[in-house]
């Protein structure tokens, strides 16, 4: 790995010079976070007009040399817990490790050996005496979930103690469209949100800014607390978040930081439907 200091603006995925295994100083889970990279072909079924991914392109993820994985991962675990990657890496604040989560560059239930990649994973946390204790979490869009192995995954991690956070930027189909780049529609984004809750503790996560200087108006956010709302009370929580670091597509120069005090009135709404929120923004 590169001599540099981690830092929560930079959560490039080959930072360990790895093909699947990444780290990042993760402000929403408030230290080191073991990134599991599924698709390290840029490729998403989603194009979200905030993110950072260079080159993004249409499509899943390549097929999986899970040998390979399992061997990065064992590798970074052993450097993790016993090598000095805190020590000369990471910030002092942050010198803990908090999770290990499947993000990445693109959806990583795209790949098909989704399953199998958890079992893998859940597989070399406890040969390295952190089952149960470093828990497992799943960064999804939710858009494959009506899929078998998908499910199967999610449940294994649920099992595991572990948890998923779950996308909804928007409750809209004009905002899907417009900020996801998805013609999904927002029934289907509750059923498959009620599907999560039931195979693992699940977290909305839900990225709020401003777009040409304006935030979202209020049938956006209407639309939000309605879609969210019947839901409250088999969520874990919401995450709010802001824009931390430049978008990489092309509408990168209309998009604009939200200010704490923004989000804060909009946690206040959350929490009177039930909510436990977070806010990082």
């Amino acid at each position: 790995m590169p001599d540099h200091t981690l830092s929560i603006e930079n959560h490039s995925r080959d930072s360990a010079g790895m093909r699947y295994v990444y780290p990042v100083v993760s402000r929403r889970a408030g230290g080191v976070s073991i990134g599991i990279n599924l698709n390290p072909n840029n490729a998403c079924n989603w194009r979200c007009i905030y993110c950072q991914v260079p080159g993004l392109v249409r499509g899943g993820a390549p097929a999986l040399d899970l040998a390979l994985l399992e061997f990065e991962l064992d590798r970074f675990l052993g450097w993790a817990i016993n090598g000095d990657l805190m020590l000369k890496h990471v910030p002092e604040g942050a010198r803990r490790l908090v999770d290990l989560a499947f993000s990445g560059n693109g959806e990583p239930t795209s790949a098909d050996e989704f399953d199998l990649a958890v079992e893998l994973v859940v597989r070399c946390l406890h040969a390295h005496g952190q089952g149960g204790k470093l828990p497992v979490r799943l960064i999804t869009n939710g858009s494959l979930l009506d899929r078998k192995h998908v499910q199967a995954g999610i449940s294994r991690i649920g099992r595991g103690g572990g948890e998923v956070w779950f996308k909804v930027d928007t409750a809209t189909g004009p905002g899907l469209a417009r900020i996801n780049g998805s013609r999904i529609r927002p029934e289907s984004v509750q059923r498959r949100l009620i599907r999560c809750t039931e195979l693992a503790p699940t977290w909305v996560q839900t990225c709020l800014f401003s777009v040409d200087g304006k935030p979202p108006d209020e049938a956006e956010l209407q639309s939000y607390l309605h879609l969210l709302e019947p839901v409250a009370p088999r969520l874990a929580g919401v995450h709010l978040y802001g824009l931390a670091r430049p978008s990489m597509q092309a509408e990168a120069p209309r998009l604009g930081r939200l200010d704490a005090t923004w989000l804060d009135a909009f946690a206040t709404r959350l929490l009177r439907c039930g909510l436990r929120v977070h806010v990082s923004p």
